[in-house]
């Protein structure tokens, strides 16, 4: 056997500990929510961390142009949740690029001066949701639960979970947390032809199966539901205007609104298959940078 020095040993002791240290989970960062608005759950194990996120200056309320109503009832549930009143858990359900995740960022911005914050969470965490309760569940800020683009696949362990969360017992929901979540599925689950074979006829009432019952079930834990429809092209043409003016403001440009312009925002509607918020928004963005780059050559 070849002698090793102590030196030689030394340098393979300090690299076995450098490769045990890289493979270590990282340490979780303690939050300073006076100063943190948002953090993002990151699975870990049977639990996980917070991870605080960086907020930039992102929509506000006044971009979301053409949904007042929805704007307004989850503002008036927000606020109350706010100060310490009864409010519910919320689903924003419908079509996507409709100002969804937009209208939930703004909320945390209209009040985060007031003590809300926001926690980001995967759909795939969600079986994790007692061990985020147990983190916050003594802070005296006032947590939105934001789940995006939730939906389920039959089987999913996050469902049950989900359900006994939203079911509202005393030591699974501390006062100061609410769950937004926003999902292009109404039940959250997908809807087959199957599920209706179970309905029956009783006393010339219709009667759901227990496939559709079992699908509903979830979403109806929800306390309020919050539709949103996908954009009319006068709606989608009044985004483009609201952008518009927004950006072109931030840049100094001039301009006017042509039919020209107006057959443009529509062709590039066209080019996406949709008209929504986001493609607006993305227009936009489009128009006003080649409209300075042309100004500045």
């Amino acid at each position: 056997m070849p002698d090793i020095s102590n030196a030689d040993f030394m340098q393979r002791i300090v690299s076995f500990l450098d490769r045990y240290e890289q493979s270590l989970p990282p340490v979780p960062p303690v939050i300073d929510w006076q100063v943190t608005p948002a953090a993002r759950w990151v699975g870990q194990g049977d639990g996980g961390w917070l991870k605080p996120l960086a907020i930039t200056a992102g929509h506000g309320l006044d971009d979301l142009v053409g949904v007042d109503r929805q704007k307004a009832l989850l503002a008036a549930n927000t606020e109350q949740f706010v100060k310490g009143l009864p409010a519910n858990n919320a689903l924003l359900w419908g079509a996507r690029g409709t100002g969804k995740s937009s209208l939930v960022r703004a909320l945390l911005a209209a009040w985060a001066d007031q003590g809300l914050r926001l926690i980001e969470i995967d759909k795939d965490d969600l079986v994790h949701l007692p061990a985020v309760v147990a983190q916050i569940a003594d802070q005296p800020w006032r947590f939105l639960l934001f789940c995006d683009d939730l939906a389920f696949e039959a089987g999913d362990n996050a469902y049950k979970t989900l359900k006994t969360v939203l079911d509202g017992s005393v030591e699974a929901t501390p006062d100061n947390l609410l769950l937004y979540a926003t999902s292009n599925r109404r039940h959250l689950l997908p809807e087959q032809r199957s599920d209706n074979l179970g309905a029956s006829m009783v006393d010339g009432e219709l009667h759901p199966g227990e496939a559709i019952e079992e699908k509903i079930a979830l979403s109806d834990r929800f306390g309020l539901w919050v539709s949103f429809y996908p954009f009319s092209q006068d709606h989608y043409l009044d985004v483009v205007r609201h952008w518009l003016t927004v950006m072109a403001a931030e840049h100094g440009l001039q301009w006017e609104w042509t039919e020209e312009l107006q057959k443009e925002a529509i062709r590039w509607a066209q080019a996406r298959g949709n008209r929504n918020g986001r493609c607006a928004w993305q227009f936009a963005r489009s128009w006003v940078g080649k409209a300075m780059l042309g100004s500045a050559g």
